[in-house]
């Protein structure tokens, strides 16, 4: 699997709605696990939702409701979808993946390959 690049981030105001994209090269993006991930300043890292290669998804409770994850393996693309933002999701949105293990953790350390990320700012 190629590198991952993130994209859609931006600054919102309370309640609006931005949709994330993480794409990638290579043949084998179906075969991969993909999350996504935040961090704000100052926070760890923590797990947002969750993908497996059959479009199984979780996602964390915190954003139970209001975020939902998809793929389009035809694309090589993750994609997260995001409404009702509230200043506490401001953060630093990063794309990540992982092969073998099965596809059930958002624990950051097991996953291999990250992305650079990209800012979502939401304003009150």
């Amino acid at each position: 699997q190629g590198p991952l690049v993130e994209s859609g981030g931006g600054s919102v105001q309370a309640g609006g709605s931005l949709r994330l994209s993480c794409v990638t090269s290579g043949d084998t993006f179906s075969n991969y696990c993909m999350a996504w991930f935040r961090q704000a300043p100052g926070k760890a890292r923590e797990g947002v939702a969750i993908i497996d290669s059959s479009g199984n998804a979780r996602t964390a409770d915190f954003v139970k409701g209001r975020f939902i994850i998809s793929r389009d393996n035809a694309k090589n693309t993750l994609y997260l979808q995001m409404n009702s933002l509230n200043a506490d999701d401001t953060a630093m949105y990063h794309c990540a993946s992982k092969r073998y293990g099965g596809c059930w953790s958002l624990e950051p350390s097991i996953y291999s390959n990250w992305g650079q990320g990209t800012q979502v700012t939401v304003s009150s």
